[in-house]
């Protein structure tokens, strides 16, 4: 692994492993871990990986879908003792052979990978881009699985700010790496919180995707950029800053329900410098953003009396273009519009991709920000108490 030119924090440990079928594992120790350096051996008999799926492009709109039909197989919401995210036992052979930290492994079902270059995979971005009818090409790419914790149920939410910072440091190592494959286009952590999101997993982890092509959405970015400037980034968290609409501020990140919020709970989150991705981010922005982003977290959970289904999508500028105005953004989204509601994306959503709001984003501001402190409040007190 060549981590040459990446800023690594003192005190977080890597031990690097591999499974009983190949993949890739690593445990990352937090500062003040208890467990050994020595970590078992996988030693389960596996079936061979699956072959890398296929993608297709739309011609209509130039996407291109993967279809990767092996992750049908994939479990479904087991029980606790079955959870294959837990440190393995005799009687759960699970995917983490030891105990752990944080760890994390490529996925043994992936959207994208386990090739990296293959006869058909993607020329580059221009071919990418040409349309025509019947064009496949082979799903290279990386798909990794990020354990937050080894306890069978929580979020990045329910995590001590120290763990929250092991994971974070995960999330910047693994960029750096991953943007170093060949055929990579773009790296995407990122979170599935809750059953009502399809959530087929309770046991607290995210996902990292390593594209071979530069994502829709961010596409749509690049136009806009194309349009309004490079200053695109820093212009919009002036403006939301200067709004009513700003969650939780600190000296390196600003966390907002942005002007035109498409969710009934969305809330952004921006550095206040250009960094393109994780791997650009100072220690300092991290030690940060382990407090931060897990006080924001913590505050939608407590907008509601159970905790909130949510996608939480850092999104990346990509790896070979775009890195000096694209900056690194979290967008939190959730479905949620009241304590019993979900907002299901009917017609205009689903259809034609036209957003109806149910909630002005300054109401949602204001009752996430109160949430936030009502959470704050109730971790001192549960400081004071122990």
């Amino acid at each position: 692994m060549d981590t040459a030119g990446f800023v690594a924090a003192p005190g977080i440990t890597r031990h690097h492993h591999t499974l009983a079928d190949g993949r890739d594992l690593i445990y990352f120790d937090d500062p003040d871990t208890r467990l050994s350096p020595e970590r078992a051996a996988d030693t389960r008999m596996l079936d061979p990986r699956p072959p890398t799926a296929s993608m297709r492009q739309d011609p209509l709109s130039g996407e291109w879908v993967s279809i990767a039909s092996a992750r049908q197989n994939r479990v479904f919401l087991p029980p606790a003792n079955l959870d294959p995210l837990a440190p393995s036992t005799p009687e759960n052979p699970s995917e983490v052979p030891s105990n752990y930290d944080v760890a994390v492994f490529e996925n043994k079902s992936p959207s994208f990978g386990p090739l990296l270059t293959d006869p058909n995979a993607p020329a580059g971005l221009a071919e990418l881009a040409e349309i025509g009818l019947g064009r496949t090409r082979t799903s290279v790419g990386r798909c990794e699985v990020v354990c937050f914790s080894p306890e069978n149920e929580g979020s990045f939410a329910s995590l001590s700010v120290t763990r929250a910072r092991t994971v974070i440091e995960a999330w910047a190592e693994r960029t750096h790496v991953l943007s170093q494959l060949p055929g990579i286009q773009q790296v995407f952590p990122f979170e599935n919180r809750g059953e009502a999101i399809g959530v087929t997993l309770r046991h607290p982890h995210g996902q990292i995707y390593s594209y071979p092509y530069i994502t829709p959405r961010t596409q749509r970015v690049i136009a806009s950029l194309e349009t309004y400037g490079p200053s695109l980034f820093a212009d919009v968290l002036a403006s939301e800053q200067a709004a009513d609409r700003v969650i939780i501020r600190g000296e390196h990140w600003t966390a907002f329900v942005p002007f035109a919020a498409r969710w009934p709970i969305e809330v952004h989150m921006l550095p206040h410098r250009q960094i393109p991705d994780f791997a650009a981010t100072s220690l300092a922005e991290r030690d940060e953003l382990a407090v931060l982003y897990r006080r924001l977290l913590r505050g939608i959970d407590a907008i509601y009396s159970t905790p909130t289904p949510y996608i939480a999508a850092w999104h990346q500028a990509p790896v070979h273009t775009h890195r000096d105005d694209i900056r690194l953004m979290l967008q939190v989204t959730s479905p949620r519009r009241a304590e019993d509601k979900l907002k299901f994306l009917a017609g205009s959503e689903a259809a034609m991709g036209a957003w109806i709001g149910d909630v002005t984003p300054e109401q949602a501001a204001a009752g996430i920000r109160a949430a936030v402190e009502r959470s704050m409040a109730a971790d001192a007190a549960s400081e004071a108490r122990a």
